[in-house]
């Protein structure tokens, strides 16, 4: 039995999916009963769970032979950091008291590097700490899903200018669409080294790397209307994210991780990490994108 947290999730479900169709047992872990028909018409168990109760966790990992795991940063929340420690917590206590054969982890390019590095720090801990869980564990790092442009596609398509923290925006970076992430997972889960001397490290990202330059213009082209991509200034980072409705901790994050990825640190860790492929273009992502926004 693969037990897939997150299910509902576009990384999840994309693994839910790849691991059915190959015809094994899944149970999809749900945090909202209301997706659950979806999943039982898929032929999966499904078991409501969420992070922070440790007995729906165990009931959930019960028989498993591995488990794929996620902390997800808490939204519209004052202080995510404290909250996603303490769902940490639970979590790797609750794995740790019966431990699946094989774990694998959702994390992020950069999660190696110590220090203040916003949102990465707190993948950064998660994976700390899901190293003390006595399993075989893989982390899965992924680059920046592309997914993450569509928050700000209603000012790019109404305005004709896409906002971007990334300094500067000719600067290419690694990407991903959020389900390729899916199926290199569900590969992993079914490749499950024995034994080890510790995790194995694979990163994840697209076919190729762009830039916000490029991003601006594919959906331009996707929408058939020019679209620039513009450098919000340094400066009024904290005030845009508090006007989206973030809390100053929240903001305060973001601020720091977009400091530590325009220094150019957060990539894949060199020597250590095997490399993963996602196969879909980002033309082809983004042009997604805006035809779900047209809807």
């Amino acid at each position: 039995m693969f037990v897939i947290f997150g299910a509902s999730g576009n990384v999840g479900l994309s693994t839910v999916t790849a691991l059915r169709n190959a015809g094994h047992s899944v149970r999809a872990v749900l945090h909202d009963a209301r997706h659950r028909e979806r999943f039982a018409q898929l032929g999966c168990d499904v078991a409501i769970a969420d992070l922070t109760d440790a007995n729906a966790i165990a009931a959930a990992i019960d028989g498993a032979q591995a488990v794929q795991i996620l902390c997800p940063v808490p939204t519209a929340d004052p202080d995510p950091a404290a909250t996603m420690a303490r769902t940490i917590d639970v979590a790797t206590a609750a794995l740790a008291a019966n431990p699946p054969p094989a774990l694998l982890a959702l994390s992020d390019y950069g999660a190696e590097l110590e220090g203040n590095t916003g949102i990465t720090r707190l993948f950064h801990d998660f994976e700390e700490r899901l190293k003390t869980v006595p399993t075989q564990l893989t982390l899965l790092r992924s680059a920046e899903h592309l997914q993450n442009w569509a928050r700000v596609l209603p000012v790019a398509l109404g305005a004709g200018v896409l906002p971007s923290f990334h300094h500067p925006v000719g600067k290419v970076f690694p990407t991903v669409w959020a389900p390729d992430v899916g199926v290199v997972a569900a590969r992993l889960l079914l490749d499950a080294p024995e034994g080890g001397s510790g995790p194995r490290i694979v990163s994840v990202e697209g076919p190729r790397r762009v830039s916000v330059t490029a991003i601006a213009e594919m959906l331009g082209a996707a929408a058939g209307r020019a679209i620039v991509a513009h450098e919000l200034p340094r400066d009024t980072w904290s005030a845009t994210l508090l006007r989206a409705g973030l809390s100053e901790r929240h903001a305060q994050l973001i601020v720091d991780l977009y400091d530590v990825h325009n220094a150019g640190r957060i990539d894949v860790e060199a020597d250590v990490s095997e490399r993963a492929y996602g196969t879909t273009p980002p033309e082809e992502a983004l042009a997604q994108l805006v035809r779900r926004h047209a809807r």
